[in-house]
């Protein structure tokens, strides 16, 4: 069992196999991506750990051990954070089955106020969201989103509106979610940065 910071439990295990599979595959597309950056000294990038405290373990064999109870110290922030050419980026990762809209559930409030909290130190914060029925992910800078959540007052956010004002996130098999590139369309101008080197201002 997980018991939550307002004391209500959750099953570790139906939380897994229902609402706790869902975003696993991009989360495991990001990773692999996060390493590609890594490994070609283009970003340093990595999951937030979870902050759990274990509280009953079952040893069903003597050389595994089996968590049945445990519950999140302090709720989670956002999913990654790094740092890329000197700056540091911070992001939520989402995956949506519906066709239409992606629902405002799917944020809490205290990842709203993170990223608020993000931007207000110039960083770099964004969404990353997967419709799962277009195998299509966009970046979405988070003052866009957070905007639109805070002034639409609607429970949802339309498909349309991410087509429109969202980042088609191009990838590769060994990159499947190549987000630098559109971190460098939105901060970093290559134009300017050629200029500069060749002595112009």
């Amino acid at each position: 069992m997980i018991n939550y910071p307002n004391g209500k439990k959750k099953n570790w295990a139906s939380n897994h196999t229902s609402a706790g599979g869902r975003g696993m595959k991009l989360e495991s597309d990001i990773n692999t991506t996060n390493q590609w950056y890594l490994s070609n000294d283009t970003a340093v990038v990595h999951k937030k750990p979870t902050p759990i405290t274990i509280v009953k373990v079952d040893y069903p064999k003597r050389s595994a051990a089996k968590i049945t109870e445990a519950y999140f110290k302090l709720p989670s922030t956002t999913d990654y954070n790094g740092a890329y050419r000197g700056r540091y980026l911070d992001f939520e990762a989402k995956e949506c089955a519906s066709k239409t809209s992606f629902p405002f559930k799917s944020l809490h409030p205290h990842q709203i106020q993170h990223l608020e909290a993000v931007l207000k130190q110039h960083a770099i914060a964004f969404l990353i969201v997967r419709f799962t029925q277009f195998e299509e992910t966009y970046y979405v800078p988070a003052d866009k989103l957070i905007g639109y959540w805070q002034n639409s007052g609607t429970s949802s956010c339309p498909y349309a509106w991410f087509k429109e004002n969202g980042y088609l996130i191009p990838g590769s098999y060994v990159n499947p979610v190549d987000y630098i590139q559109i971190v460098d369309q939105l901060y970093f101008d290559p134009q300017k940065e050629r200029n500069s080197s060749n002595g112009y201002k």
